[in-house]
């Protein structure tokens, strides 16, 4: 048996081992397309219910054609396109320099900004203006005050964006500009460098209730007032002290903020897996140590906050985190071992796993059925507002490579359907009758909001969320957040219909301006959810 062939049935072995663990789980896989022509490695849901996403302009021609008269400098093949929810089709879109490794928000008024990237793209700021035709595309202008790539981005209060960091950039700027380059210096990130590797790109970023904002890297955090350019508190590092950020590629979300009434908010934030110090170094040589199976759970806004360490049901490196409606965080992608970077990634994890934030610990993991396709370096996820996750790419090589490689490049589509869309919750799963969806929303709203269900409805057990859709890359959603609106009693309104009173957020640093998902939960099971646009 040659070595290809015996690598080939190590990892058969591996995907019936997978198969095995989770028979009794939840949720199921749909694949969407076989090949949407380029490996999704950026991915950001828009409000018209599509989805833009690329890979990079400069590793060969991909699969996908650009329309007639349009070329890069080197191919006329696409390396971006917008997919459509609703119909399951996507299109080619013309990005014209170089994306790889960069960052993204969404402006309040549904504008996508994407910064950065790298050799041409590296100081580029794009935009892609959503439209309900085939009319619109990328456009881009150079205007970054410093080269980008492997940034952070996040939406402020006041509906700026902040881009943060970046290889060997230790500081951060703002768009738009006022005339100036206005780049600032951030020691904190020259602290957390380790020299050669780095583990301090694309930090972790979360605007906290107070509008600071919550930064880390490496393995500790500091909460940033940005506006004066002062750190305001030094937080612990993670016991044990590996490197939790890129290429270490742990992943992170700040959990549902609840009680939003109160006096003061609590904020929370989880960040599970990565690879540890030094797994870099041994992953060049052929060495793949197995990645961290641990979360790290802080509540970033106690006086003396600690971090309490809880245990996965698998080690995951390269993994993706992603907040479902019901407040639950599903962790999904990834590997077992290594870590991020050309093919230094070993043991793909198919199987996602939800973590339930309020359950007590030591029963907040479950386990769901799993794919049968690795998604390892370079892959992404985002929530739909169905409740489905969306899953692509994939692409552990300097370019696209399909054949004689442990894990070929992966240009296909698939859709995670999470346990609340299994066939018993379906008498469960609300449906959300008016408002319709793109309504409007001001801070400190109280609205109605009617829905109806097929089954008996426990009037105690219905909650109303609202999450940001989020810019998925490199195992980080960046302005991903989640929010457990204040709400009244149910109201019965005829046979199958309810009302629910709910109060809106009450400021920017609870919610920045923009397009949110809104969701009915009964019982732990979302409805399909419907755009506001708060402003």
């Amino acid at each position: 048996m040659g070595q290809y062939s015996f690598i080939v049935l190590l990892f058969q072995l591996i995907l019936c081992s997978h198969r095995i663990v989770t028979d009794a789980a939840g949720g199921g896989w749909q694949l969407l397309q076989k090949s949407i022509g380029i490996s999704s490695m950026h991915m950001q849901l828009l409000n018209n219910d599509r989805v833009v996403m690329f890979d990079r302009s400069d590793f060969g021609p991909s699969n996908l054609s650009l329309p007639p008269g349009k070329c890069l400098k080197t191919d006329c093949t696409a390396h971006s396109v917008e997919y459509s929810v609703l119909t399951n089709e996507f299109r080619p879109l013309f990005v014209q320099s170089n994306v790889w490794c960069s960052s993204g928000a969404v402006r309040p008024d549904g504008v996508l900004i994407q910064t950065g990237g790298f050799n041409d793209g590296e100081k580029k700021i794009r935009s892609f203006v959503p439209c309900n035709d085939e009319s619109c595309d990328w456009k881009e202008i150079d205007g970054l005050g410093a080269r980008r790539w492997y940034a952070t981005d996040h939406i402020l209060p006041d509906g700026r964006i902040i881009i943060i960091g970046g290889r060997r950039q230790f500081n951060y700027e703002f768009y738009p500009k006022n005339g100036a380059p206005n780049v600032y210096s951030l020691p904190f990130l020259v602290q957390t460098n380790d020299p050669r590797v780095e583990n301090n790109l694309y930090p972790f970023v979360f605007l906290n209730v107070d509008g600071f904002l919550f930064i880390f890297a490496n393995n500790r955090a500091i909460l940033f007032d940005y506006v004066n350019n002062k750190v305001v508190k030094q937080y612990p590092a993670i016991p044990g002290g590996d490197p939790r950020s890129y290429p270490s590629s742990g992943s992170a979300v700040l959990l549902p903020l609840k009680n939003l009434l109160a006096p003061s908010v609590a904020a929370e934030v989880l960040v599970c897996g990565g690879a540890p110090k030094g797994a870099y170094e041994q992953a060049e040589k052929g060495v793949f140590v197995a990645a961290l199976n641990t979360c790290a759970r802080i509540k970033i806004t106690d006086p003396t906050p600690t971090w309490v360490l809880e245990t996965m049901p698998q080690p995951r490196v390269m993994g993706d985190m992603t907040l479902l409606p019901n407040g639950n965080v599903l962790l999904i992608n990834g590997a077992g071992k290594g870590t991020a970077g050309w093919e230094l990634g070993r043991d793909p994890v198919l199987a996602p796993v939800v973590y339930r934030p309020d359950n007590i610990p030591g029963s907040r993991f479950d386990l769901q059925n799993p794919s049968t396709i690795p998604r390892m370096y370079h892959s992404t996820a985002v929530l739909l507002r169905d409740g489905r996750v969306l899953v692509g790419g994939s692409n552990p090589h300097a370019y696209y490579n399909f054949t004689g490689v442990l894990f070929p490049t992966e240009l296909s589509l698939e859709a995670f359907s999470p346990y609340y869309l299994d066939a018993p919750f379906a008498n469960l799963r609300p449906t959300i009758v008016l408002p319709e969806s793109q309504f409007t929303l001001k801070y400190k709203q109280k609205f109605r909001v009617r829905f109806s269900a097929s089954g008996p409805v426990a009037l105690n057990k219905v909650t109303v969320t609202m999450v940001a859709p989020s810019f998925n890359t490199h195992s980080f959603s960046m302005n991903q957040r989640l929010l457990v609106l204040a709400s009244d009693t149910v109201t019965k309104l005829g046979n199958s219909g309810y009302e629910i009173v709910v109060n809106s957020p009450g400021s920017g640093n609870l919610a920045p301006s923009g397009y949110y998902l809104l969701f009915v939960v009964h019982q732990d099971v979302p409805s399909e959810g419907i755009w506001v646009h708060v402003q």
